[in-house]
Parts: C-alpha cells; sequence; structure tokens
C-alpha cells in the first residue's frame, strides 16, 4: 500500500545512485571538473547523455561557451576529486591541479579525458533544455573510452556527500 509522503522523504530512498563528472573547457584555457548527480544515457543511436547543471554553477556558462564536454564515470580510487570536484568553484581554483588528477587530451573536442575514471564519453552538445533551477544539456557521444584496469564505480550512497565504490555489474 502507497501512502503520500513529502517530495524530500521520497526522494531519499533513491540512494545509492550514479554520481557522474562533467570536464569542461572554461575561457581560460583551463579544463574544469563538475561531479553531478544527474546523467543518463538518453539515445542509442546516435548515442547520447543528458546532464544537468545547476543555474548558479561557475560550469553553465563554461558549457554554454564551448559546447563540448567529456563525461566520466568515476572510479572509486577518485572519491576525493570527486567531492573536490563538487564542493569547489572552477571560478576560484583549478580542480585538476589541486585534486592531483592524471588526464590525457580527447581525440574529438577540446577536452581531457580522466585516467583514472571507469569510463569517459566526449560528447558535442545538441540540445539544452531550462528545468526549474537547472539546465539539461543532450550530448552526442563522438567517442568513448573504458579503464582497462576495470575499477569499481563510484556511487553517492546518501543524501548530502557521502560516496562509496560499488561493484560493477
Amino acid at each position: 500500500m502507497q501512502k503520500e509522503v513529502p517530495f524530500a522523504e521520497a526522494k531519499s530512498l533513491k540512494y545509492p545512485e550514479q554520481v557522474a563528472i562533467a570536464v569542461v573547457r572554461n575561457g581560460h584555457d583551463k579544463y574544469n571538473p563538475i561531479a553531478l548527480g544527474w546523467a543518463m544515457q538518453t539515445s542509442h543511436e546516435p548515442p547520447m547523455w543528458a546532464i544537468s547543471i545547476g543555474r548558479g554553477r561557475y560550469s553553465l556558462g563554461a558549457l554554454r561557451q564551448a559546447g563540448e564536454f567529456v563525461l566520466a564515470l568515476p572510479s572509486e580510487s577518485q572519491e576525493n576529486e570527486t567531492l573536490l570536484f563538487g564542493t569547489r568553484s572552477g571560478r576560484d581554483v583549478d580542480k585538476l591541479a589541486e585534486a592531483g588528477t592524471r588526464t590525457r587530451r580527447a581525440a574529438r573536442i577540446d577536452g581531457v579525458l580522466l585516467e583514472d575514471a571507469v569510463a569517459n564519453f566526449e560528447c558535442r552538445v545538441v540540445g539544452e533544455l531550462e528545468s526549474g533551477d537547472h539546465v539539461i544539456f543532450v550530448g552526442e557521444v563522438l567517442a568513448s573510452y573504458v579503464n582497462e584496469a576495470a575499477p569499481n564505480r563510484l556511487y553517492t550512497v546518501a543524501p548530502g556527500h557521502q560516496l562509496a565504490g560499488l561493484p560493477r555489474g
């Protein structure tokens, strides 16, 4: 039997959920990662991802200007990096340098891949939708990469900033 409850109470039951990282070139020739709670595949052919960024985030303007992004699925070894990417602003700090994140140049866009991530996707923005206090961007996947070491994926396991690695599959 279902009972009506406040949205926040029902929403708390969605955990664990994926966490993702979008990396966007900012206007200062640096690459800015942002941790995201909301990312989903939206199409098989052509392959596409949608990501959601808050209206007040520095990365929103950077993504609109760049028109492309790398979507990375972080590994459990990237817990501290992911927390930094979600709590610091690229307006104030070079997050990749501060975290000591290993990167390599993307092949098809002006971006970087996160070497320790489970997977990376180079995406070109093909659509944008206003959604309340966030903006949803749809990116067509131009190239995909997987980590040959097959590390476990990082997830958000509770409200706030609690993260944990969970086995793949």
